[in-house]
């Protein structure tokens, strides 16, 4: 068997080919190396560049290589962004799944796992949002994943392929062996933003909103460990290549952690007392967001190992300050 993972240079999808590679898999990834980067992909596993929307390539690869397991990571991420420019969204996320779910499908690939966003549920509040909550993305970002989640449900139905469909929450986080990590140099993660804070690269952090309904006015958020969500995937993996039907599932830990207070984490595990400017909203954030993962670790097995924000930042911070010496995998 052989797994594909596309947007397999990015952040999660480094971290998932390692994960695959570590577990004995054979992997090929495709990367259009837009966002991701050549050197993150581990040498142990293939990499192929191109884009994801690509039928013809993508048929060739699935051929050529035996593929059986396709993990779609590939695609853009930034809300404010889809609230600019939606049309890109919608073409990245939604028109190119479209033609890899077909190309996938026409060759015999068996099953497919999507990566996919708690941006789904929208404005979903301070309790945990279980997977049957109501769906109501507020930003195109979220709208073009939830597509792309109906056409896998639609194609499920016809007993063509199985999938496993995961809305993540916040990741966070690096590798806890230092082989891979977020590097986007103006990624809008708010932990990686605010190590490069606290490193002087970013002249300040931007608060955006202290006026949300909260216990301290500021966005709330579940952060997932990235190493505990690519597990997901491959708990995942195996539950579908055991037969199971096509799975949707939260990814996250159940509890909320609010910028704040990511904020004071991030300074207290590097040391640095960097500037925080508070600015307004930004459009198509929701005020909290929280995940409801009882069906994920009581139904699936899912067991996560690095349930801590302070370890997730350290981890991030690690990565950060080895991404500013000059880490090896980029020469």
């Amino acid at each position: 068997m052989t797994v594909l993972v596309t947007g397999g240079a990015g952040y999660i999808g480094a971290h998932m080919t390692l994960a695959l590679l570590d577990a004995g898999e054979h992997v090929v990834v495709l990367d259009n190396l837009v966002t991701g980067f050549d050197w993150a992909v581990d040498e142990r596993a293939e990499l192929v560049r191109g884009d994801v929307g690509d039928q013809a390539l993508t048929a060739k690869l699935i051929r050529d290589h035996g593929i059986t397991d396709i993990i779609h990571f590939a695609g853009s991420v930034v809300v404010p962004e889809s609230v600019s420019d939606p049309l890109k969204y919608y073409a990245n996320n939604t028109a190119a799944s479209r033609n890899l779910i077909e190309a996938a499908a026409s060759n015999g690939v068996e099953r497919f796992i999507f990566s996919s966003t708690a941006a789904v549920y929208g404005m979903a509040g301070d309790e945990p949002v279980s997977e049957d909550a109501p769906l109501n993305p507020l930003s195109p970002y979220g709208r073009s994943k939830l597509m792309t989640e109906w056409m896998l449900a639609d194609l499920a139905h016809t007993g063509a392929m199985r999938s496993g469909v995961l809305r993540y929450f916040n990741v966070a986080g690096a590798d806890p062996e230092g082989r891979a990590g977020q590097s986007t140099a103006n990624a809008t993660h708010l932990i990686k933003a605010a190590c490069q804070a606290a490193l002087g690269i970013r002249e300040r952090l931007d608060l955006f909103g202290t006026d949300y309904p909260t216990h301290d006015g500021t966005c709330v958020r579940d952060y997932i460990h990235v190493s505990d969500l690519v597990n997901a995937h491959g708990v995942v993996l195996d539950h579908l290549r055991e037969g199971a039907d096509s799975v949707t599932l939260n990814c996250g830990y159940g509890r909320g952690s609010s910028v704040k207070e990511v904020i004071d984490t991030v300074k207290a595990v590097s040391g640095v007392d960097f500037e925080v400017r508070e600015a307004p909203r930004r459009p198509g954030d929701p005020a909290a967001i929280v995940a409801g993962s009882h069906r994920l670790k009581n139904e699936i097995g899912w067991t996560p190992l690095h349930d801590d924000l302070r370890e997730i930042v350290a981890s991030a911070w690690a990565w950060e300050q080895a991404l500013r010496a000059g880490n090896p995998m980029q020469e």
